[in-house]
């Protein structure tokens, strides 16, 4: 069995985040076998909730984070200072509101925030068990995710929503616990990571392990961390959330704080100082090993692949209501992976739709203010809170 250890012994942004939100010890009785083969147990998972559970427990919703995200969906970021990361649909008045439903959100199993990952000691020697600790998927993070609803005895939930990687655990919740979710809604997501998407994380991964600092993943034991290499991975993975036209709207080539090119290698563009700002601020949240871990969990995420390569075999049988959005403009995750999803729902006879929203602003366009997309899931949701007899807030 894989003891992840004591849980004392965090990082400031760790404990920042564990002060100002709910966490759970799961697995102590019976360890989770993850897909690598590994039993892990006991494990924490780190969450926030919002609003308050009905009597009949019919009005949970879980949200699930993509690659950088975290539990502080519907609030202020402990270590950041942000507003979260979804605070245009989570809150009073608002599409989630936490009047109507019970929110959940998780920091993912193999996250940096509070949440089990590498950042755990192993107890044969209390050091943090770095490039250790097993490789994790979408699945065992779906499989904790669950264990947690266990615990806080909630049978089923109302919806399952999010977008990116969070729209990866959203089809892995509605194929492998289709009992329990009455609603599903993967945003600008995909049923498996393409050979494009793989290959962008590989220059990220590349770019960490290349950094001298790394220390082969040992860094906290040096006391150091390879900003640097975390640092451009965030910079090569931020181009690949915006579009063509987003940038070129945002930025075009004009000119950071300088009247002429400065013939050197400064930042002489203000896209080059955008990027090299979203780097500078990442490391400060974020863990390189973790972006390892989690990366690898979406290149791992093929949901065909354990039904025979049939994606609609995955949803067999299934009562779920679906809906799926993608944005015209999204390069990183196409309208054409949807759609996919889509037809295999349909092989399936279970219950869909499905809304490409026109959009320039790349694949962050379901993180920003996208009115259709408001309308969509609001309308959506409102079919399915009448389906399930859930009152409107007051």
């Amino acid at each position: 069995m894989l003891e992840p250890g004591v849980f004392d012994d965090l990082t400031d942004a760790e404990s920042k985040a564990l002060a100002q939100c709910r966490h759970a010890v799961l697995g102590t009785e019976r360890p989770m076998r993850l897909d690598c083969g590994v039993e892990l147990g006991p494990f924490r998972i780190a969450y926030q909730t919002y609003g308050t559970l009905n009597a009949d427990k019919s009005n949970a919703v879980l949200i699930c984070h993509a690659l950088t995200g975290d539990q502080f969906v519907g609030d202020s970021n402990p270590v950041t200072g942000k507003d979260g990361w979804w605070d245009s649909i989570v809150g009073a008045g608002k599409i989630l509101d936490p009047a109507r439903y019970f929110i959940i959100c998780t920091n993912v199993l193999g996250g940096c925030l509070g949440s089990t990952g590498p950042l755990a000691h192993d107890p044969a020697n209390k050091q943090s068990w770095n490039l250790r600790f097993p490789v994790v998927t979408i699945a065992d993070m779906v499989r904790a995710q669950a264990a947690l609803l266990d615990h806080l005895q909630i049978p089923d939930l109302f919806c399952v929503i999010g977008g990116s990687m969070g729209g990866m655990q959203v089809l892995e919740w509605a194929a492998s616990f289709p009992k329990r979710v009455f609603a599903a809604v993967p945003i600008a997501t995909a049923a498996r990571h393409s050979a494009q998407n793989i290959a962008f994380h590989e220059v990220g991964r590349q770019a960490i392990m290349a950094d001298p600092e790394w220390k082969g993943g040992d860094y906290r034991l040096h006391d150091t961390a390879p900003e640097r290499g975390l640092a451009v991975a965030r910079m090569t993975a931020h181009i690949t959330y915006l579009s063509e036209q987003a940038l070129q709207r945002k930025f075009g080539r004009a000119l950071q704080n300088r009247d002429a090119l400065g013939f050197g290698f400064d930042a002489d563009f203000q896209v080059e100082s955008y990027l090299r700002h979203q780097g500078s601020t990442f490391v400060d949240r974020f863990d390189a090993n973790s972006y390892l871990y989690i990366t690898r969990a979406m290149d791992y995420f093929d949901l065909a692949a354990a039904h025979d390569g049939v994606l609609a075999k995955a949803f067999k049988g299934s009562a779920t209501r679906f809906c799926l959005m993608s944005f015209t403009s999204d390069w990183l995750f196409p309208t054409r992976e949807s759609r996919a999803v889509v037809h295999a729902l349909n092989a399936a006879a279970a219950n869909v739709s499905f809304v490409e929203v026109e959009s320039d602003k790349g694949h962050d366009a379901f993180l920003l203010d996208e009115p259709e997309m408001f309308r969509t899931l609001s309308g959506f949701l409102q079919g399915a809170a009448t389906a399930r007899g859930l009152r409107s807030p007051r």
